[in-house]
């Protein structure tokens, strides 16, 4: 199972961070500012990263790659900190440099691979050409180690100045020289930048008692005359400086891009590394599942699963026209990896659009049809082997989780990965987990997917933790670290 970076243990005091910003690439997101002219040879960038699209083909032209932070006069003269998609480099490595007159003369691409997209990574990158070592001049920490494994080494001289830092237009999660391209694609948090500053990782985090790395207040460091500590905490203006007046202008980005995931409370989302089907396809930060074309079984686990307490989560679906055009399902797998195959339900439960049940691939009954823009609930008492499904605010068959009664099934994996699922025609499934009651912008007070305005309440589970369309049932809890105790 992979690495989850969440909350420390109760012991520490750590910094929380409560928020960060989803950037969804088919949207075109960055942030933007044209910075004044600052100490292009010294500076640092941090930022907490959680990728959403890996792999090949990413970046627009060129598929270079996903860029977190960019800037300079034109595409001949400019400096990129980026994730490489199929240019520079290793795919899903860090590129890290500085171009100028159309060559790169500049960088550092790491050897290590960014391809977990379950886990948050802290980024740390550092120009400092005035250093007398030349090998201090440009440095990269991930999650509080310094990198020194690369694929391209190539150090400027001492004194030499860079593109990044200047008087030119700069910009974050998404390449801002020339036209705006190579948008990343994932969450972003926390991002800081120190002008004139060089630093180290230990400005921005420390290791806990438990050995993970979390993050620590920024707002005491010098930002100097370009720095911005941007954190997403104002969902009206996500490109809001807090350690000064550096606002950065937001394009490709909504209030509902705020998302309650974040370094210190890791929500789960759909493993594009855990999917079965080429024709699927993942968006709005691994939340959104979308089949293109009728064939088979197709679908995405989530990142995390439990395998004791009390859950609640919720799905969105697009479509009613046919049996298991959307389903939910729930899979267990003695293997992380283990999916279930194009020709087969997930060992579980699954209940479709068409309101027909299945457990462990058997037919069980129909229940209640599900229709387009409808919210399916589901509650999971893993300590009990129950569950419970609901639409539109009920469950049906007069379930009541809290009481324990009715529940739609007795059977449930012990360990259990909630499952996007998809057969025949087209289909879109929406999943909040508790990081975002908007469904991706679709549910809002303002649009007409809402015919009573009570139903969005945004409302959070008993240890005040998440955002729901729907209030969960009494004891029932978000999948999360901080609910996990990890």
């Amino acid at each position: 199972m992979p690495f989850i970076l969440g909350a420390s243990s109760a012991s520490d005091t750590v910094h929380q961070i409560n928020q960060s910003i989803r950037f969804n690439d088919s949207d075109s997101p960055i942030l933007k500012k044209t910075l004044a002219a600052g100490t292009d040879e010294t500076f640092t960038f941090s930022c907490w990263v959680k990728r959403g699209k890996i792999g090949s083909g990413l970046g627009g032209a060129g598929n270079y790659g996903l860029t977190l932070f960019s800037g300079g006069s034109d595409t001949s003269n400019y400096g990129e900190i980026r994730f490489e998609s199929s240019g520079f480099g290793t795919q899903d490595s860090l590129f890290f440099y500085n171009l100028t007159s159309g060559s790169i003369n500049y960088k550092l691409a790491t050897t290590q691979l960014f391809r977990d997209t379950s886990a948050w990574y802290h980024i740390v990158c550092v120009m400092d050409t005035t250093n007398a070592s030349e090998t201090e001049r440009m440095r990269i920490y991930v999650n509080g180690l310094r990198v020194t494994d690369f694929s391209a080494i190539s150090y400027p001289g001492q004194n030499d100045p860079t593109n990044f830092n200047t008087a030119t237009e700069h910009g974050v999660g998404g390449f801002a020289v020339g036209t705006d391209t190579r948008f990343f694609d994932g969450y972003l948090a926390e991002i800081v930048f120190l002008d004139g500053t060089a630093t180290t990782c230990n400005s921005f985090g420390e290791f806990n008692s438990s050995g993970i790395w979390v993050p620590k207040d920024v707002s005491g460091l010098t930002f100097g005359t370009n720095g911005f500590h941007i954190d997403g905490r104002d969902a009206t203006d996500l490109g809001d400086d807090e350690a000064g007046s550096n606002d950065f202008a937001a394009s490709g980005l909504a209030e509902h891009d705020q998302v309650s995931d974040s370094p210190t409370n890791n929500f789960p989302t759909l493993n594009p590394l855990n999917k079965y089907g080429s024709n699927v396809s993942l968006s709005d930060g691994n939340l959104t599942s979308t089949v293109s074309s009728s064939s088979n079984h197709r679908g995405a686990k989530a990142t995390q699963a439990v395998a004791s307490g009390k859950w609640y989560f919720e799905v969105y679906f697009s479509a009613s026209n046919a049996d298991n055009n959307g389903a939910v399902a729930i899979s267990e797998s003695s293997e992380y990896n283990d999916v279930p195959g194009e020709t087969s339900d997930p060992t579980g439960f699954r209940y479709g659009s068409a309101g027909n049940f299945k457990q462990n691939n058997v037919a069980s009954s129909v229940i209640t049809t599900i229709a387009a823009k409808d919210i399916v609930m589901v509650a999971l008492d893993m300590d009990n082997d129950k569950a419970w499904i609901g639409i539109n605010g009920a469950f049906v068959s007069s379930g009541d989780p809290a009481s324990g009664s009715n529940a739609i099934t007795t059977t449930v994996p012990d360990l259990a990965f909630p499952v996007s699922y998809h057969y025949s025609t087209t289909a879109t499934e929406i999943f909040n987990f508790g990081q975002d009651s908007t469904f991706s912008g679709l549910y809002t007070q303002s649009n007409s997917y809402v015919a009573d305005s009570n139903n969005y309440v945004g409302a959070s589970d008993g240890n005040g933790v998440g955002s729901f369309f729907y209030t969960p049932p009494t004891g029932y809890l978000a999948i999360c670290t901080k609910n996990l105790g990890s």
